[in-house]
């Protein structure tokens, strides 16, 4: 690495750490403020508060990362600008792109960063975050983990479930109700009083085996076999497999428009076993290509300060930090209402996906080239 390299990554990452610091601090007294009532009725201690504010800042860093580097950055490249380096630099030969490549690298960086918060910290955050929280009301934590009238089809294995009660924590069912269909097409049908899971199968308790033709009724059907005990392995629905299609199903409009919920693997296996309505797959798959794209917020906002943050050696640098910032924002807006229509149905999901990368990427890419 360059000695030029090093120093102006130096000059970088001083402030970006001041200003993922400053609004971690600033996150976490406003949401205090914000949910006091909520943390008092819960009977939260000092501790257990602090704990679940740290437990919380994978969460918090998702949102705070892109906009420390954009602050981060503006303040770095105009304190140079300010100072005429960058001028000195350019006048010696070296371009624009070349000096600009540490802010690229650490944009990569924090995009990956990122990519690995949402897939690994964040959901493991959230789920140690509602255990704190809910640890003095035991009957809001048992709601939490206990879903009532479960219903899904595995398209992929042609499988419908109906569960009357699911205990998320003991993988206990009450009223299971279970039907697919043989490769030789005769269908199979299990009613059961209560199943749960163990040594990674189903066991299935005072259950009723119907096998009848696809085209007779049940009511028609033979005399059901009856067992009091019957493990089935061919049953290839984890109980993980079933929480991600709950958190699918809790999953509100207004929250799957704001940002994406499910890691990658979860929406795989959502997109490849379940058979969904225009509008449910409209938010999947919005989803989906929100989650491939958020990784690259990083990269954005380096590409749209860049130009702005370098060409502010004029007299007023305040106007190239200003319309960086209303661009960054500006980009920000238009990937909550990008993520609307696509989880609507108004777009396509790959452009609510894509859509503020593409024009903000490119329009950053743009006029860094055409700046003097």
């Amino acid at each position: 690495m360059r000695l030029l390299d090093r120093y102006l990554l130096r000059e970088l990452l001083l402030p970006l750490v001041y200003t993922v610091g400053g609004f971690l601090l600033f996150w976490v007294v406003f949401e205090i403020f914000g949910q006091l009532s909520v943390l008092q009725e819960k009977r939260l201690t000092f501790n257990e508060v602090t704990l679940y504010y740290l437990v919380r800042i994978p969460e918090l860093l998702v949102t705070v990362l892109p906009i420390s580097l954009l602050l981060a950055l503006l303040y770095s490249l105009t304190n140079h600008a300010r100072h005429h380096e960058l001028t000195a630099m350019r006048a010696a030969g070296v371009g624009l792109w070349r000096i600009c490549l540490p802010y690229l690298f650490v944009g990569l960086f924090f995009s990956g960063v990122l990519f690995l918060l949402a897939e690994i910290f964040v959901p493991k955050s959230l789920a140690k975050s509602r255990d704190i929280l809910n640890s003095h009301t035991p009957e809001d934590k048992e709601k939490t983990k206990v879903r009532q009238n479960v219903y899904f089809r595995n398209a992929k294995e042609n499988r419908i479930w109906a569960i009357g009660s699911y205990n998320l924590e003991s993988l206990e069912m009450l009223g299971v109700n279970i039907e697919w269909k043989l490769e030789s097409g005769v269908v199979r049908r299990l009613i059961a009083k209560r199943a749960n899971y163990k040594n990674e199968q189903w066991t299935f308790f005072d259950l009723q085996q119907f096998t009848y033709e696809p085209s007779v009724d049940l009511e028609k059907a033979a005399l059901p076999t009856r067992t009091n005990q019957l493990s089935i392995a061919e049953l290839t629905e984890t109980p993980t497999d079933i929480a991600v299609i709950l958190k699918f199903n809790s999953l509100t409009g207004v929250e799957a428009a704001k940002k994406p919920h499910l890691t990658i693997d979860e929406l795989q296996y959502l997109r490849s076993h379940l058979q969904l309505n225009t509008k449910d797959k409209a938010v999947l798959e919005t989803q989906w290509q929100a989650r491939l794209a958020q990784p690259w917020t990083c990269m954005v906002v380096v590409l749209v300060t860049i130009p702005f943050g370098a060409a502010s050696g004029r007299r007023n640098v305040f106007v190239g930090v200003a319309m960086s910032i209303f661009i960054c924002f500006a980009y920000f807006i238009l990937m909550r209402i990008s993520l609307a229509l696509g989880t609507g149905g108004y777009l396509d999901p790959f452009l609510a996906g894509w859509l503020p990368n593409l024009i903000f990427g490119g329009t950053g890419l743009c006029l860094t080239q055409l700046t003097r």
